[in-house]
């Protein structure tokens, strides 16, 4: 599998980041992982505008789906006037109609969204997306949110979505070739149940679920990025790194 970190900032842009937007590739399918704001545009310094094969949102907060409003109108009006075929979107319940209020209530049909995007209601469970077998669970946030298991010819990568330390993290990340995990508060500043991970305990998640490496994401402009990758360390003694726009992993 090919990861390229399209956007790695958290709850807001960065001067050097889209929000959480992740490309996932094998096989010649394209599969994104949330598209949060600015994601779009960087989007297109790797993959064509119509050339993924399937979008995933891991949840709804406009950080981690937002763009996909205006993914819409790059689908329903292409310079050729023909709409092709469905694009699948898998979300939450409600996807469907988040994105619609959220684009402002002037479609052009109540349908108009699901004229272009198939959406697919995410449940807890397994179940294949082209050639990669996915698995979601529940994680601990206030709206509902998944963390994410990808797999494809014998690795795995993880993806935290936004979650506090829970078990359901640890199972999505067991033994995981790379886990790529949010880092969203600084240890002993925040503390806040059921929101986010700080750095300490994204390294603690990643040693106890054996992964072999741990990318840490979703750091908000706030959060300062190396104590965050310092605390980590503490935790995980495995390879480490801070994720960044336009990074590029080989799982």
């Amino acid at each position: 599998m090919k990861l390229t970190v399209v956007g790695c900032s958290g709850s807001f842009p960065s001067a050097d980041s889209a929000c959480s937007s992740y490309l996932v590739e094998a096989d010649g399918f394209r599969m994104l992982l949330d598209m949060g704001n600015g994601a779009l545009g960087e989007l297109q310094r790797h993959c064509g505008l119509y050339d993924l094969d399937a979008v995933v949102l891991s949840h709804l907060h406009a950080d981690h789906c937002i763009d996909m409003c205006n993914y819409w109108v790059v689908r329903y009006y292409p310079p050729d006037r023909a709409i092709g075929p469905r694009l699948p979107v898998y979300g939450p319940e409600g996807t469907e109609q988040r994105l619609a209020t959220a684009y402002g209530g002037d479609l052009p049909s109540d349908k108009a969204m699901s004229e272009v995007f198939d959406f697919r209601t995410l449940t807890p469970g397994r179940f294949r997306i082209g050639p990669f077998t996915v698995e979601a669970d529940l994680v601990s946030h206030p709206v509902e949110a998944f963390g994410l298991r990808v797999e494809h010819g014998g690795r795995t990568l993880t993806y935290s979505g936004d979650t506090g330390p829970c078990e359901a993290l640890d199972v999505l990340a067991r033994d995981a070739d790379l886990f790529l995990c949010e880092a969203s508060f600084t240890h002993g500043k925040e503390d806040i149940p059921d929101l986010h991970l700080n750095g300490r305990e994204a390294g603690q998640a990643a040693e106890r679920a054996g992964v072999s490496r741990l990318v840490l994401t979703h750091i908000p402009p706030w959060t300062d990025p190396k104590t965050a990758e310092r605390d980590a360390r503490t935790a995980y003694a495995g390879p480490l790194e801070l994720a960044r726009a336009g990074a590029v992993y080989e799982v």
